[in-house]
């Protein structure tokens, strides 16, 4: 018999896989019951309570867990920047790998970001500035940005995060086939960090625009 704390942490790791699978099923965070959720992990609805108070505790538990997965990322695009051919290709080929690899997890963040609910939503909200906020603060190390004040590293690093946000959806989701796209999610995205990335490079201030 497993000892009580990993009993306990399995438990709760079952209810956060429970209701994943069941957005997996193209459903909601807010249309998907407390009751559901504990049947799902096969327990009954008040052993819920020993571990989450309501839903929206459970899907805060989940932002953090993205949180820990997105600053992974992060930390592998600085690592292998230069070995995958600068910085927009090692972005987007480490982050699509690593939405492959936890798909449930990024769906979540894709329908949610905008999601029914407040916590949950207000939960990703600081979750995009804080990347944004530490993306910033790696960039102004870069030779390559030197040119730029802080002010617009602000800009550019949102720009990019939002980029990325904004963009979650068509990579997680199946294509609609009667909606015929010219670029796939892939180039769309990478298309898009380059257009940032150019822009930032010649960029010279608002006071010159030409």
């Amino acid at each position: 018999m497993l000892p009580r704390a990993e009993q306990k942490q399995q438990t709760r790791l079952a209810l956060l896989d429970a209701v994943c699978q069941l957005m997996e099923s193209g459903r909601g965070f807010s249309s998907i019951s407390l009751r559901e959720v504990a049947k799902a992990a096969g327990i009954v609805p008040t052993g819920f309570y020993r571990h989450f108070p309501d839903m929206d505790a459970l899907g805060l538990a989940l932002v953090a867990e993205v949180d820990a997965t997105f600053r992974h990322t992060i930390r592998l695009v600085r690592h292998n920047e230069f070995e995958l051919g600068g910085i927009t290709d090692a972005s987007v080929r480490i982050f699509l790998d690593v939405v492959a690899a936890h798909h449930a997890q990024f769906l979540f963040l894709a329908r949610e970001q905008y999601g029914g609910s407040q916590p949950v939503r207000q939960a990703i909200a600081r979750l995009r500035e804080d990347i944004s906020s530490d993306l910033a603060t790696d960039l102004a190390r870069m030779k390559r940005w030197q040119h730029l004040d802080s002010a617009a590293l602000t800009v550019m690093a949102d720009l990019v995060v939002k980029t990325v946000f904004a963009t979650l959806p068509e990579l997680i989701d199946t294509p609609d086939p009667t909606c015929p796209q010219s670029l796939t999610p892939q180039e769309k995205i990478t298309q898009q960090l380059r257009f940032i990335f150019v822009g930032a490079r010649h960029w010279q201030g608002l006071g010159n625009r030409g």
